[in-house]
């Protein structure tokens, strides 16, 4: 997002901003809404049902995961009467299975059902990778056996299906009325591919979080090609395939960048997750105040009155695709904010000095005599 660059109009009557939008028909008070995040019970005991209260309290829609640390059940018990919801799906290689998760799901109000296919197989998460765990996996993976030996990811991850491929789509329309999206997607071709299906509503630019391909680039940045590819083919219809992206939004501005080059709204994740970590639902209520109090800032500060009046002209793409480019300091992360610090460090452990090479030497000589 620091590669995008902004070229504000000024003189406009901006006195009122609006905010408002539908994602796949649902009202939302902005175009945000929380992207599935597996097991927050690890955050916060409150886990996934703060997720959705502090959702319904803020207008904004939440999209359920399929490996959340509260049950289901206690999730949509959560929500407020008209909330729309939104479900996340893992495709269990037994299809059975699947389907009666999807099924529930609908039952219990999502109206839109999210196809993770960006994960036939877990990336090498390294630093998941050295937490050893002793539980016995996920609920979805009873009655079979879980290798603990690589993380907590790859252990609840081991029933998802790699053979899932663009023909089971007529599947899981035959099996569910709700939309149908596919989250993961990470090029223009494969963005095409979903618009010809003719089942899939929408879809969600996505790298997972940046944790599963290396080298794989940032929703953002696919966007612009996305969109391009998109609407230079005939059957494409805005009102009828909405675009999203996932990833790296961590203010308002990032909001009004997506929505310039085309995403309809952007999903966001981390920050939620911090902010449900620390202060439960209320922290998630904050967290989507902050985005929306810096978007309607940047709408005025851009001379935009609405979300439609946000064009692709008031955004430069330039340096977007350039890996390697003189970018402005980060200066909330290196001087704002307090700054990152191991646990070693903040309990004093390192606070001693390494001993100098003559004192080594004496240690040495006593030890041998």
């Amino acid at each position: 997002f620091q590669r995008l660059w902004l070229r504000p109009r000024v003189l406009v009557n901006v006195k009122e901003v609006d905010t408002r939008c539908t994602i796949l028909g649902c009202p939302s008070s902005m175009p945000l809404m929380l992207c599935a995040v597996a097991m927050c019970k690890l955050g916060h005991p409150d886990g996934e049902v703060a997720w959705n209260k502090g959702a319904g309290a803020e207008g904004v829609i939440y999209m359920v995961p399929t490996l959340s640390g509260c049950s289901f059940n206690d999730i949509a018990r959560a929500k407020l009467a008209k909330q729309p919801m939104f479900f996340q799906l893992y495709v269990n290689q037994d299809r059975e299975k699947t389907k009666a998760l999807v099924q529930r799901a609908e039952g219990a109000g999502c109206s839109a059902l999210f196809i993770t296919v960006d994960a036939p197989q877990l990336g090498n998460r390294e630093k998941d990778r050295r937490v050893k765990i002793s539980h016995s996996g996920a609920r979805v993976q009873q009655g079979s056996a879980v290798k603990k030996s690589e993380g907590t990811s790859k252990a609840l991850t081991t029933f998802i299906d790699p053979s899932l491929c663009w023909e089971d789509l007529d599947w899981f329309a035959s099996i569910t009325n709700m939309k149908i999206a596919l989250k993961g997607i990470a090029t223009a071709e494969d963005a095409v591919m979903a618009l010809e299906h003719g089942k899939v509503s929408a879809i969600m630019l996505s790298n997972h979080g940046g944790r599963q391909l290396d080298g794989a680039r940032s929703a953002i940045e696919v966007l612009p090609e996305v969109m391009q590819a998109l609407r230079a083919h005939p059957k494409y219809d805005s009102s009828k395939f909405e675009v999203y992206i996932d990833g790296g939004e961590e203010e308002g501005t990032d909001v009004y960048k997506a929505l310039a080059l085309g995403a309809t709204a952007v999903g966001v994740g981390r920050p939620v997750l911090y902010a449900m970590s620390a202060f439960g639902q209320e922290g998630v209520r904050k967290c989507i105040q902050i985005m929306k109090q810096e978007l309607e800032m940047t709408m005025r500060l851009m001379g935009t009155k609405t979300l439609a009046d946000i064009k692709e002209g008031s955004v430069i793409t330039k340096d977007l695709n350039s890996h390697i480019t003189p970018v402005p300091a980060d200066f909330n992360s290196l001087a704002t904010y307090q700054p990152k610090r191991t646990q070693a460090a903040t309990s004093g452990y390192l606070s001693a000095p390494p001993p100098s090479s003559s004192s080594a030497a004496s240690s040495s000589a006593a030890s041998s005599s």
